[in-house]
């Protein structure tokens, strides 16, 4: 499948006191909504900060819509107009009020809309009334300061959203209205916008993922859009009796008393001819888990 990219990085890297980011190459694809996939300390958070210009020092090259650089992003104001950026935490002043951060937000960005972010206040329930100028950030719970990060890009007028862990502090409900968000907004752009969310919860944003990039220890180890990983990879389950005739050939494999449930690459099967197992298609969630195991495994081995 061909693709444009709307984000490429090269050689990016960033070492910390136990910790390495290092990523020879990133690409992500144009027009669709890409989960960045990995266990607590992969490095989602440092990745994102970078792509984003949050975080300034690192090794490496950037390139944004096939036109602009790292450079251009902190030079030439119009990049940052078309990027939004969302991640837990304290972004906006805590004594700020609801009303501020529509002011500040129109300040800074030249495609901020006052009445969209006021609806997406709105719509979203932020607080207790969804759009009161007076309340303040402080004052709202993390997953409202949440929503209201989301209502301030969503008000925007941008091409790439960079979340960061998005639905992690969002109740089970909110989460499944962030997936609605998300295709609305790739929807609405007609092939021109993209989305690139973190998230260490797969199963919560399965749904909306159109490609995935798994991350372990600070290293990209799978990608690849959703639907071809699930051809790619396969569930397997059989009998107890021949969970040692397979478990070599698994990326990962849990046995109980009456069977066993691997995850092995397709390719594989022939492998396993004989070993009287069934086959099933993975969801992400179990492509995900199975390849972050297998190299925290390789890796610590």
């Amino acid at each position: 499948m061909e693709n444009n990219y709307v984000l490429e990085a090269r050689g990016i890297k960033k070492k910390y006191k136990g910790f390495a980011l290092d990523i020879p190459e990133l690409r992500i694809p144009g027009g669709f909504a890409t989960a960045l996939i990995g266990e607590n300390g992969a490095g989602k958070t440092t990745l994102l900060n970078i792509l984003s210009g949050i975080l300034l020092q690192y090794q490496g090259e950037i390139r944004y819509f096939d036109r602009y650089t790292d450079r251009d992003r902190e030079e030439i104001p119009d990049v940052k107009e078309l990027i939004g950026y969302t991640a837990p935490g304290s972004y906006y002043v805590a004594q700020w009020g609801m009303r501020e951060v529509e002011e500040i937000s129109e300040l800074l960005f030249r495609g901020f809309h006052r009445d969209r972010f006021e609806q997406w206040c709105r719509d979203l329930e932020i607080g207790a009334g969804g759009w009161d100028p007076k309340q303040k950030v402080h004052a709202l719970s993390d997953g409202n300061r949440m929503k209201l990060m989301i209502a301030g890009v969503l008000a925007r007028d941008t091409r790439l959203l960079l979340m960061d862990e998005p639905a992690s502090p969002l109740d089970p409900l909110m989460r499944d209205r962030l997936c609605e968000v998300i295709r609305e907004y790739l929807t609405e752009g007609d092939g021109q916008r993209s989305v690139f969310f973190s998230t260490h919860n797969v199963a919560d944003m399965e749904n909306v993922t159109d490609y995935a990039i798994i991350m372990e220890q600070g290293q990209v180890v799978e990608q690849g859009f959703v639907e071809d990983l699930k051809e790619k990879y396969v569930v397997v389950k059989g009998d107890a009796v021949n969970v040692e005739k397979v478990r070599d050939k698994l990326f990962t494999c849990s046995c109980g008393q009456y069977g066993f449930e691997g995850v092995c690459l397709a390719e594989m099967l022939d492998r396993l001819a004989g070993c009287d197992v069934s086959v099933e298609r993975p969801s992400l969630t179990q492509i995900s888990v199975a390849v972050m195991k297998h190299y925290s495994k390789a890796a610590k081995g």
